[in-house]
């Protein structure tokens, strides 16, 4: 998820649960010629592993090369992103622009297996619309070539996020005889129960989350839990979702300075209070303040005022994120 899964959002997420993440997905293009941005992306701490480095682009030469660089900072594999479907990056012939071209895809892959010792995995959607869902063959042939694993979304280019995702072929993809790689699906997982009626439904190896974690970290927890012995953890309280707001803040602060840190964070905290009734004014607080005492003394207000308040579980809005590219 560009511009969200950074550093300090991944470092809440693996302490609640995820078992494997993912950088921002990251230019071929901006990592050959060097850009700050590009390489700065590549950073990740110890803690986050086992930790995958996914890049994109449309050059066979640019995305070889760039996953060499990746090598180099030693993450446990690399990720193709055949899958971002916003207007800057498909149009340009990557991401879900790719799908276009599955022969290019095929021919992009082998060149980045060909050029790293690491495992290659890729992520991708069902097609690039409606007439040409072709998932099947897209995994077949991505096999063939080397990957090791295939995390597919269950929506066209086309349909963006819009719609329902469909995880019917998805389900087909694994249940092919052909198929020997990990599975991991995709798309609108927002409760627990849904997790595990989709496992159990499509028998996949794994499902990715993406907008759903956002703000909400608890949720590969609460999966696992709900999945292990079919109860649901109690929500988290006012006091747990401020610390962890608190330490995705300073996180932020610490990684992207005091300017930007702050800046980003502002996107977040509407989803960690979610829930509180009258929070209106608090939030507009904390997306005009601009050092981290200030910040960190109305969250502090927040939960004396809403100390003992009981949340209620309740289904996760998958908000349309457009910050640059999305992934869920």
């Amino acid at each position: 998820m560009e511009d969200v899964s950074d550093p300090p959002f991944r470092a809440v997420c693996k302490d609640n649960g995820a078992d494997l993440m993912f950088s921002e997905f990251i230019s071929s293009e901006g990592l050959i010629r060097d850009a700050m941005k590009s390489r700065k992306k590549l950073d990740f701490e110890e803690e986050e592993r086992p930790f995958g480095i996914q890049i994109f682009g449309g050059d066979e030469e640019a995305l070889g090369m760039s996953a060499r660089i990746c090598e180099t900072v030693n993450p446990d594999l690399v990720d193709i992103n055949f899958g971002c479907p916003v207007k800057k990056v498909a149009m340009k012939g990557a991401g879900a622009g790719v799908l276009k071209d599955i022969d290019l895809m095929v021919r992009l892959t082998a060149s980045v297996v060909k050029s790293t010792a690491l495992p290659v995995t890729v992520k991708t959607r069902l097609g690039w619309d409606e007439s040409t869902k072709n998932i099947e063959e897209v995994a077949e042939r991505l096999q063939d070539v080397g990957i090791k694993a295939l995390s597919i979304h269950g929506r066209t280019r086309m349909q963006m996020y819009k719609g329902e995702a469909d995880w019917t072929l998805i389900g087909k993809v694994k249940n092919n005889p052909r198929i020997n790689i990990p599975i991991f699906g995709n798309g609108d997982i927002d409760s627990a129960e849904k997790a595990l009626e989709y496992k159990n439904r499509y028998g996949i190896d794994g499902i990715m989350i993406g907008r759903a974690a956002i703000g909400y970290p608890w949720i590969f927890n609460e999966i696992k839990h709900f999945i292990e012995t079919g109860k649901h953890l109690p929500p988290p309280t006012i006091e747990q979702r401020v610390e962890v707001c608190k330490k995705h803040l300073h996180k932020s602060y610490d990684w992207k300075g005091p300017v930007v840190g702050i800046l980003e964070m502002r996107r977040h905290y509407a989803n960690y209070l979610k829930g509180l009734p009258n929070i209106k004014e608090y939030r507009h607080k904390l997306v005009r303040l601009n050092t981290l005492e200030e910040i960190d003394a109305v969250l502090d207000e927040i939960v004396k005022t809403y100390s003992g308040f009981q949340f209620t579980p309740a289904k996760i809005e998958l908000i349309d994120y457009h910050y640059n590219c999305p992934l869920n």
